[in-house]
C-alpha cells in the first residue's frame, strides 16, 4: 500500500510540481476560453478544470494525465445552454457523470483495442493541427510585439533545455512564461493578455444542486446532450491515454478512468462547472515537462486554484504569446512526424484511414466523429482483405459420380458472394461432397449463403453432404441454417 502510494505519488515530486505548474499556468486561458465557447461564465470552465483535474488525481486510471474543461466538450454544450441556460447544462454534467461510471463498470473501456493505430494517429495528427489552427486568432491582425514575443518564447523552449545544468531542472515552457511576463510588464508593451479573456472569479466555488425540475421532462431534455458529452468525454480520454502510455511506456486502467472521469464530471456539477475529460494538448504539456505521477495533475488543479483567487494580479498580466508559443510547441510535438514518411511505405488502406481522420476531425472539429469515421473505414478493408482470404477447390470421382469441394478460409458477410460463386451448380453428377474442415462460419449471411448452395444443388437433382464443420461453425449453422430442415428446404425451394 505504501509503496503503492509513493510510486503513484511521490516517485518524482520536484518533476511533478514545476509541470503541474507550467499545466495550471496553460489551464487558465483554456479553461475561459473553453467558457466562452459554450456560452457560460468564466467561472463555469475554471471552477471545472480545478474539480475534475484534482478529482481524477485520486480516482483516474492513468498517472500523469490532465483532465479539465475541454473545447471538444463545450461544442456539445452550445445548444443546451442556449435553449435551456446553465442550470441545465450543471444537471446534464451529473448525468454525464453518472453515465460514464456505468460505462466503466460495464468495461467499455476495452472497446479502446477496435481502434487501430491508424486512427490514433489520425486524430493525434488532427488534434495537432487544431491545437494550431486554434492559436491562429491571437496571431491575426496583431501588432508586431505580439510575432517578436512568440518567436522569442519558442526560442526560450528549444534552446533552454540546452543550458548546462539549469535547462534540466527547470522545465522550458514555464521559464518562457516568466520570462515574457517580465519582459511585456517592464516594457509596458500593449498587447494581449490573459486578464483580457474573461473576468477571473474571486470566490472559491461552492456546492449547489442544479436548480432544475427533477422529472421526466428535465430528462428527455438532458438525456441527449450526456449522451453526446459522456461518448466524446470517453473517446478523448482513453485516446489520450493510449497517447500518454507510448510516451512514458507504462500501462493504464482504461476502465478505471471511465469510472474516475464520471466521478470528477460528478463533482464539477456539485461545484457549478462544466463537464470535461482528458486533454491531449495539455496531457503533453505535462508529460514534456516532467510530470508522471498523480502529484503533477494535482498540483495542475490546485495551482489553478491559487492562481485564480491569490496570484490573480500576476496571472492577468501574463501575455497570450507566451502561452500560445507554449501551445505551438505541444502542436509540433503532438503531431507524428513519422506518419508522413510512412506514407510511402504503409498500405494504401492504412494512409486512407489516417487521411480521413484527420480530414474529418478537422473539418467537423469533433473527435468523435472522425475517429467514427476512421473505425468505421478501417473495419470496412478488414473485413474486405480477410474476405479475400477464402478458396473454393474441387476434385472429381468418376466412380462415385461425386464432385468433392473443399473450402479453405473465412466465409461472412464479406465473402459469402465469393463463396457461392465458386460452386458449380449446373455439372450433373450425383453427389456433391462440401468439405468445410479448413473453413469457419463467421454469421448467419455466411449460413444463408451455405443454404443457398446446399438447396441449389439438390434443386438439380444432387444428393449433398455437408462434412467437417468445426464445432463454433456447426453451433451457428445447426442454430439458423435450414437446408436439413426439410419444411423450411420445401419453403426455400418453392421461392
Amino acid at each position: 500500500m505504501l509503496s503503492s502510494i509513493r510510486n503513484n505519488w511521490f516517485s518524482n515530486v520536484r518533476g511533478d510540481l514545476l509541470a503541474g505548474i507550467v499545466v495550471a499556468l496553460a489551464l487558465v486561458p483554456e479553461a475561459i476560453a473553453f467558457s466562452i465557447i459554450a456560452g457560460v461564465d468564466p467561472k463555469v470552465g475554471l471552477y471545472a478544470s480545478f474539480c475534475i483535474a484534482v478529482v481524477i488525481a485520486f480516482v483516474g486510471g492513468r498517472p500523469g494525465m490532465i483532465s479539465a474543461a475541454t473545447g471538444a466538450m463545450a461544442l456539445l454544450m452550445v445548444t443546451l445552454v442556449k435553449e435551456h441556460g446553465l442550470e441545465y447544462l450543471l444537471a446534464a454534467t451529473l448525468l454525464t457523470g453518472v453515465l460514464q461510471i456505468v460505462a466503466g463498470y460495464l468495461k467499455l473501456g476495452a472497446l479502446m483495442r477496435f481502434v487501430s493505430r491508424s486512427v490514433v494517429t489520425g486524430f493525434v495528427n488532427a488534434l495537432a493541427i487544431l491545437i494550431f489552427m486554434a492559436q491562429l486568432p491571437e496571431l491575426t491582425g496583431v501588432t508586431w510585439h505580439v510575432y517578436a514575443m512568440t518567436a522569442a518564447g519558442l526560442a526560450i523552449i528549444y534552446l533552454f533545455p540546452l543550458v548546462p545544468v539549469v535547462g534540466k531542472i527547470l522545465p522550458s515552457p514555464l521559464v518562457c512564461i516568466i520570462s515574457l511576463t517580465a519582459v511585456a510588464m517592464i516594457m509596458g508593451l500593449d498587447i494581449r493578455t490573459v486578464g483580457d479573456m474573461g473576468e477571473l472569479p474571486d470566490t472559491l466555488p461552492v456546492f449547489l444542486w442544479p436548480d432544475v425540475p427533477l422529472n421526466l421532462e428535465t430528462l428527455m431534455i438532458i438525456l441527449p446532450y450526456s449522451l453526446g458529452l459522456a461518448v466524446v468525454g470517453l473517446l478523448e480520454s482513453m485516446m489520450t491515454a493510449t497517447i500518454v502510455d507510448d510516451l512514458t511506456d507504462t500501462t493504464s486502467d482504461r476502465n478505471r478512468e471511465c469510472k474516475g472521469q464520471g466521478v470528477a464530471n460528478i463533482g464539477a456539477g456539485l461545484l457549478g462547472g462544466m463537464a470535461g475529460c482528458a486533454m491531449i494538448g495539455q496531457s503533453i504539456i505535462n508529460i514534456k515537462s516532467g510530470g508522471r505521477t498523480r502529484l503533477s495533475t494535482f498540483t495542475a488543479g490546485a495551482f489553478l486554484l491559487v492562481l485564480v483567487l491569490v496570484l490573480d494580479q500576476w496571472l492577468v498580466q501574463i501575455p497570450m504569446a507566451a502561452l500560445v508559443a507554449v501551445m505551438i510547441m505541444v502542436s509540433i510535438g503532438t503531431f507524428s512526424w513519422e506518419s508522413i514518411r510512412n506514407l510511402r511505405e504503409h498500405p494504401l488502406s492504412t494512409n486512407i484511414v489516417m487521411v480521413v481522420t484527420v480530414i474529418v476531425v478537422v473539418a467537423t472539429h469533433n473527435l468523435a466523429f472522425g475517429v467514427l469515421a476512421g473505425v468505421l473505414l478501417a473495419a470496412l478493408f478488414f473485413a474486405n482483405k480477410v474476405g479475400h482470404y477464402m478458396l473454393v477447390t474441387s476434385g472429381y470421382d468418376e466412380e462415385s459420380d461425386t464432385r468433392r469441394y473443399n473450402v479453405v478460409g473465412q466465409v461472412f458477410f464479406s465473402s459469402s458472394e465469393k463463396f457461392i460463386d465458386s460452386f458449380d451448380f449446373r455439372e450433373a453428377v450425383d453427389n456433391v461432397v462440401i468439405d468445410l474442415s479448413r473453413a469457419h462460419f463467421w454469421d448467419i449471411t455466411a449460413v444463408a449463403a451455405l443454404d443457398k448452395v446446399v438447396v441449389k444443388f439438390r434443386r438439380e437433382g444432387a444428393d449433398v453432404e455437408v462434412v467437417g464443420l468445426n464445432e463454433a461453425s456447426a453451433t451457428i449453422v445447426d442454430r439458423f441454417g435450414v437446408h436439413d430442415k426439410p419444411d423450411a428446404v420445401d419453403q426455400l425451394m418453392a421461392h
